[in-house]
């Protein structure tokens, strides 16, 4: 797999790419998206990291896999095309939001315009098997994932990361909160939305902490 990612990226997790974890993690990709329909498409299996660059990451929110069905997945967790339905995750988001910050919710659902405000929407794996949700899960894209967290986190400037369910807290577990900002709550989905997600106010914190360090917030 040729690894075309941004520079800044490209350069921070080179040490990776030699790795016999990543040569194995190619040829099961290589071969994932020859034997049949695999999202996202390939040309934007990097795109969380082709529109945030390393030094300019504010914000990460983490996912665990890409959406499975035709035409969602996009390269950014929880987004979709624009002409696809928001997911029930997402609606959920956008609900949040509104609350939180006292205003309708902005209707992008591709989410792009947060990717280039510097918030990195990485997902955990970042390819999926059509209508096989985790089917990439365990190759490899875990240990991947993790080498951008702590490559973000190894950064002199504070970021915050928004941890919504057990899986993504339990992937950030090593972040310092001391330094960082680390922002948790339930899941979005309707599963557990209730159970917590609803008021958790992730984006108006999300600003206040970079306000504070002296940065700009994000327009959601």
């Amino acid at each position: 797999m040729d690894v075309r990612i941004e520079v800044t990226w490209k350069a921070g997790l080179a040490p990776f790419f030699s790795t016999e974890t990543f040569l194995r993690l190619t040829e099961f990709v290589k071969n994932e998206y020859r034997a049949g329909p695999v999202y996202p498409p390939a040309a934007l299996m990097f795109r969380a990291f082709d529109l945030c660059p390393v030094d300019q990451v504010r914000v990460v929110i983490l996912g665990q896999d890409p959406y499975h069905g035709a035409g969602q997945a996009n390269g950014l967790c929880f987004s979709v095309n624009p002409d696809t339905d928001p997911p029930p995750s997402l609606v959920n988001i956008f609900q949040e939001l509104e609350t939180d910050l006292g205003r309708p919710a902005h209707t992008d659902r591709t989410l792009e315009s947060w990717a280039k405000q510097g918030v990195l929407l990485l997902n955990s794996t970042l390819t999926v098997r059509s209508g096989a949700p985790t089917s990439h899960a365990g190759k490899g894209w875990e240990e991947f994932s993790d080498q951008a967290l702590k490559l973000v986190a190894a950064r002199k400037d504070p970021v915050v990361f928004i941890l919504w369910g057990a899986y993504a807290q339990r992937k950030g577990a090593f972040l310092d909160g001391t330094k960082h900002l680390v922002i948790k709550s339930p899941h979005p989905s309707p599963l557990s939305s209730y159970r917590g997600f609803f008021g958790s106010r992730p984006f108006s914190r999300a600003n206040q902490a970079l306000q504070n360090w002296g940065k700009p917030p994000v327009d959601w």
